[in-house]
């Protein structure tokens, strides 16, 4: 009996790290696809050709709870992302019920102007917004400074801004009911060998604020970079490795 409970337990244990390795993904269009993580959350992948890089994708979280949807960055343009937005509604039957960037750049907040229009409710770090007006580029709605809590139905979201980085207005969405943590572009995947463009970051504080989400969030399993294949606990630790390179 015992025998068997194990071979039993070793095949589930099989089953679970083949999932994770080879995650169900879904194509939308030619630029967009889906990620599934879970029954609640899913990775939507845009690619646009970006000066310098090439064909690009940018990595996105959809957190899905009862019906409704958050959405943590958008595709890279209001096309795509009205794309995105329509097919989870007519496909997933869902209901986008709120917004929020990691930072100001287009493969964040690119598609904001048709989340506007489209009545969605939007938030933003306040740095995000003010940066935004600046370059005169769509603002959301709701601004926050150091921490914001949502919920959907009884899951919270909760979004921190820990210190500059890719960007000096980068936040970090963390998803305790599925121990996801989405920090975007402040953390690289792990065949990653540089920081890639820092232009509008911080390289002085970038590992202070790595070091920061390490300690903040020791209980991720999911961890999201904003471009690239997503990982554990792992990549928050390359990155760390790869801020004390540069």
């Amino acid at each position: 009996m015992k025998k068997i409970f194990l071979l039993l337990s070793l095949t589930l244990l099989s089953c679970s790290v083949f999932s994770q390795g080879n995650p169900t993904r879904i194509k939308i269009s030619d630029d967009i696809e889906l990620i599934k993580l879970s029954d609640n959350a899913y990775i939507h992948v845009s690619y646009s050709v970006v000066t310098g890089y090439g064909r690009t994708g940018a990595n996105g979280l959809i957190f899905i709870n009862d019906g409704d949807a958050f959405l943590f960055d958008t595709p890279w343009n209001d096309t795509q992302t009205e794309t995105l937005v329509t097919y989870l509604k007519e496909k997933m039957h869902l209901q986008v019920k709120g917004f929020i960037p990691n930072h100001w750049h287009e493969d964040c907040m690119g598609g904001l102007a048709y989340l506007i229009k489209a009545g969605i409710p939007t938030y933003a770090n306040q740095k995000t917004i003010d940066i935004a007006r600046q370059k005169h580029l769509p603002v959301a709605e709701h601004g926050f400074s150091d921490s914001l809590m949502l919920m959907s139905g009884n899951r919270e979201i909760h979004c921190y801004f820990l210190g500059a980085a890719h960007s000096t207005d980068n936040v970090v969405v963390w998803i305790p009911s599925e121990n996801i943590l989405f920090p975007g572009c402040m953390v690289k995947s792990m065949n990653a060998t540089n920081l890639g463009n820092t232009a509008d970051g911080n390289l002085a504080e970038y590992p202070k604020t790595i070091q920061s989400v390490i300690k903040k969030f020791r209980g991720a399993k999911i961890v999201i970079p904003g471009h690239g294949d997503f990982g554990g606990p792992e990549l928050l630790s390359h990155t760390l490795s790869l801020t004390q390179k540069q």
